[in-house]
């Protein structure tokens, strides 16, 4: 899916030379998503960005030192907007289940209104590579992801909102769920995301609501082991 074309047009009276530069490098990182979803990370060479950008190599460069330089835009711009699509709502909710659930549906709405963007954010983690072979990104952001969720669980479960269960595990399990769904998009853009969420808010719906439900203990950051997950 070509991108639109990036015009040379000269900066209008009003227009600065950086407000221009800074359109023309969000036309290019859009390019590269649209490049990278449909032909995969590898395939997708500085080359073949210019052409679903409609313009020259050298375009390219000048914005971008490099394809890196460029994935770490791509990736940048997707987290970006991703983190302002599900703040917007899941700002001014007070009830902790419902928090859970906008989070939970507000991330599945954006992977399915933004399918290439998170399609294109996959490629990049699971093939990035520098010079020597090693992965450009782990998997530290998921930590990020289920520290929230985490304090969301905690402080739910203090107001009587949730039951009684060890809320970092179950922030995991959350996150989980969550997080099978891009590479799983990336292989079936037909993928009944709605439904998937659906699903996901009635299972942790009932998972975290009181009742009676068996008293953790604490978790001891110190003692237990993190959940395993991929390093460089």
């Amino acid at each position: 899916m070509p991108s639109p074309t990036i015009t040379e047009a000269s900066p209008t009276k009003g227009e600065s030379r950086s407000f221009i530069e800074m359109a023309r490098r969000a036309q290019v990182v859009a390019a590269a998503i649209n490049a990278i979803a449909d032909l995969g990370y590898p395939a997708a060479s500085l080359a073949r960005i210019a052409e679903y950008a409609g313009t020259s190599k050298g375009v390219l460069t000048y914005h971008f030192e490099n394809k890196e330089d460029l994935v770490q835009a791509v990736v940048n711009d997707v987290l970006e907007r991703a983190g302002e699509y599900i703040g917007a709502r899941i700002a001014g909710i007070l009830s902790a289940p419902q928090v859970l659930r906008a989070y939970i549906l507000s991330h599945l709405n954006f992977f399915r209104d933004f399918p290439n963007d998170i399609i294109a954010v996959v490629e990049i983690y699971m093939n990035a590579r520098d010079q020597s072979g090693r992965r450009l990104y782990n998997m530290d952001f998921n930590d990020a992801s289920v520290a929230p969720l985490e304090s969301l669980l905690c402080d739910g479960q203090a107001r009587g909102e949730f039951g009684d269960f060890e809320a970092h595990m179950m922030a995991v399990a959350i996150w989980g769920a969550i997080d099978a769904v891009p590479p799983r998009l990336a292989r079936d853009k037909e993928l009944d995301v709605d439904q998937y969420g659906e699903i996901l808010v009635r299972v942790f719906e009932l998972a975290t609501r009181p009742g009676e439900q068996k008293t953790h203990k604490s978790r001891s950051r110190q003692t237990s082991a993190s959940p395993t997950r991929r390093g460089n």
